[in-house]
């Protein structure tokens, strides 16, 4: 299974009209199963062609732009949690977690997540992150269903919020553990290569990863074995950079068991 989280810059910026061919050509090449979405609008649905089944973010800002959760497979129950910070100047329209019940041949669950994305808003982040775990837990209690995790978190791996998404801390008494399928370097995924971030209105923007493909792990690990992660979009085509976000796409594939069902151990061996 293949998993694409993208924020594919707004259409209204930096030459859509050849971007956009770019995004499209380039998702057909990388053939994801599952894909979120972040700065789209509902031209997305023609260019990503027929065969594809959409959960929208239900905010959209007055262009019309916000993000959406895509699938392969038919989609059953969409929840929605609005993230918007009250009190805060800046609240995206599209600030909020969606969750999609995903009906593949192995049933699984799709959390598309977008906090606040400001620098010195990671209080609210931290707040969001708690809140839509919650939300995640209630909607799917079983520790042993597979919960799929992707956006644009506008954080790093080193801020409270993604260190309480990935179990490196609690937040607010609650602790969770999301398996990061990111593995070895920087992986920036926000970064001043980019030449649209050197043009964008973050000038001075040193290089950040942002953007994330996690699966929710139950008290023996992840449903899913990481096979490659790696970015994506990273390298204009035809003198065309797709977005000032470089794209994660992760590739999984199910252990030789399911986590917890031990199937063979030598004598005088023990589980931790």
């Amino acid at each position: 299974m293949r998993v694409l989280t993208f924020n594919a810059l707004a259409p209204e910026l930096a030459d859509w009209p050849r971007r956009r061919e770019v995004i499209a050509d380039g998702i057909r090449a990388l053939a994801p199963d599952l894909i979120t979405l972040q700065e789209v609008d509902d031209e997305i649905t023609g260019l990503l062609g027929p065969g594809w089944h959409f959960a929208w973010h239900s905010g959209r800002d007055e262009s019309g732009v916000g993000a959406v959760a895509v699938s392969r497979w038919p989609l059953g129950a969409v929840h929605e949690l609005d993230l918007r910070p009250p009190g805060r100047d800046i609240r995206s329209a599209w600030c909020a977690t969606v969750v999609a019940e995903v009906l593949a041949p192995s049933p699984l669950w799709l959390v598309h997540h977008k906090p606040s994305w400001p620098y010195g808003y990671e209080a609210e982040r931290e707040r969001q992150a708690v809140a839509a775990a919650r939300f995640v837990d209630r909607l799917v209690p079983d520790p042993a269903a597979t919960v799929v995790l992707a956006g644009d978190f506008d954080a790093e791996p080193d801020s409270a919020s993604v260190r309480f998404w990935t179990g490196k801390q609690s937040l607010d008494g609650l602790s969770t553990r999301y398996a990061d399928s990111w593995r070895g370097g920087a992986g920036h995924t926000f970064s001043p290569e980019n030449p649209l971030v050197r043009a964008g209105d973050m000038p001075a923007e040193a290089g950040r990863r942002i953007d994330y493909v996690l699966v929710r792990a139950g008290i023996h690990g992840p449903p899913l074995k990481v096979v490659n992660c790696r970015r994506v979009f990273t390298e204009p085509v035809g003198g065309v950079q797709a977005s000032d976000h470089y794209g994660v796409l992760a590739e999984f594939t199910e252990p030789p068991h399911r986590p917890g069902s031990l199937r063979s151990l030598k004598a005088g061996s023990a589980a931790g």
